[in-house]
């Protein structure tokens, strides 16, 4: 039975999923409890590929890729049918706590933090921050990876008073060293990070090894507006995608499609994709001719799957700002409760071309709903996504979408609550084209 793509539901299920992952492996979690739910099964890298048809998924840290091969594998359509693949990524900017953290100042307990991905440093003053992340400790067969999501309010980045500096209001300047550490307690004597850590993940002192940890605020997503037409979260650059591509691919397997419908979200998108599970890595491109191969198909096959394939590149859009309308392309206005946005750009910092736009347009078309167009003005730099690197890895025909979005990289984003039900909908008719 296809899912309903109703406007609260998909608002609220977009709200649920952000506040349940304040981290790229949370994001996995969620995505991957999801998929399970409906029939997925995991695959294990390391292990044989399954070579019937069926539904699958793998996760690599804070990547997750899924896959369905019942409809083209199925149905005879052979090893070198080709792909729809949604992609989109589930980190976003944020401070992430260094490996020796504790230190004390003048009778504050402080840690040390490094910024991550290009994050707008003034929205984390004053902001009541929580700790998340993975956690490598010491088991009884070597390393063990557990995560923890530490929902309390823990940590400040306290702002200095106005009294103290007049000239704040006339252009703030933070230095990311001396001004972003946040406090999380009272002493002379530096805190116990380590300590806190062994609680949050159940195991000894010295049994954490390392960690990837990072904060995140702990006010919940919510709908607001007059109408509560819009939705202030966290991380929507870029959740909201990597929820919309979900609940897409759950609505499109029940359709069986000729071809073989694909998500992945990768991590590391803010800070260039170069890792083991970024865009730039193996991951998509080994998955691919994984699924080729264990469908009894050759190298050839895999090329020629990779030739009739199509990738759609999700990542949020700037929605035109009504206080800063000049720094908007004024042929090309984005409105938020507009309808999935069309990312171009003739110098390819984004991957649509004249065809991808074209099998966009056509799955907003069979979806119902509108779409806009996002270009960024001549004399502004232009932001980039995953879709050029997966566009440059595999030959394949590549367009980059978005949904309209203000406040991009602060710790609090504002989408419009009719957007998740449209993006998902357009990914779905994207993901199995009439």
């Amino acid at each position: 039975m296809a899912h309903s793509f109703d406007t609260d539901t998909e608002a609220q299920g977009l709200i649920d999923f952000v506040d349940d992952s304040p981290t790229p492996f949370h994001a996995c979690e969620q995505a991957a409890a999801r998929l399970a739910a409906e029939g997925f099964t995991e695959v294990v890298e390391t292990a044989a590929w399954p070579t019937e048809p069926g539904r699958h998924y793998l996760v690599r840290g804070g990547s997750l890729i899924a896959w369905d091969t019942t409809g083209a594998h199925g149905a005879g359509a052979g090893p070198a049918a080709g792909f729809r693949v949604v992609g989109a990524h589930t980190d976003s900017p944020n401070l992430r706590i260094k490996p020796n953290p504790d230190h004390s100042r003048v009778g504050w307990q402080l840690l040390g933090v490094e910024p991550y991905g290009g994050l707008l440093l003034s929205s984390w003053l004053d902001r009541d921050l929580g700790l998340a992340g993975r956690v490598a400790v010491r088991g009884a067969d070597g390393v063990e990876s557990r995560t923890f999501h530490g929902r309390e309010a823990l940590l400040r980045v306290a702002q200095l008073a106005i009294h103290l500096d007049r000239s704040q209001n006339d252009g703030l300047t933070l230095n990311k060293q001396a001004h972003m550490e946040p406090l999380w307690g009272l002493g002379d004597e530096p805190g116990d990070f380590v300590g806190y850590l062994a609680e949050q993940v159940g195991v000894d002192h010295e049994d954490v090894l390392s960690w990837d940890v990072m904060t995140h605020p702990v006010q919940p997503s919510t709908r607001l507006g007059r109408s509560r037409e819009l939705i202030a979260a966290p991380r929507l650059d870029n959740l909201a995608t990597s929820y919309a591509g979900v609940r897409a691919l759950l609505d499109a397997v029940a359709t069986e499609p000729a071809h073989v419908p694909v998500l992945v979200l990768f991590d590391h998108e803010e800070i260039g994709s170069t890792s083991e599970r970024g865009a730039t890595s193996t991951l998509l491109p080994s998955v691919l001719e994984r699924i080729v191969t264990a469908g009894g198909g050759s190298r050839d096959d895999y090329w020629r799957a990779l030739a009739a394939t199509v990738i759609a590149s999700g990542d949020m859009g700037h929605a035109t700002h009504p206080n800063y309308a000049d720094r908007h392309e004024p042929m090309h206005q984005i409105s938020v409760n507009g309808g999935p946005v069309l990312k171009v750009n003739t110098n390819l910092r984004y991957a649509t071309d004249s065809v991808g736009a074209a099998a966009f347009r056509l799955a907003c078309e069979q979806a119902g709903v509108p779409m806009q167009t996002f270009v960024t003005r001549s004399d502004l730099p232009c932001g980039s996504t995953v879709g050029p690197v997966t566009s440059s890895l595999t030959g394949a025909t590549t367009v980059d979408f978005g949904a309209a979005l203000l406040s991009m990289h602060s710790t609090r984003e504002l989408m419009g609550a009719e957007d998740p039900a449209m993006y998902a909908a357009a990914l779905s008719a994207f993901l199995a084209p009439a």
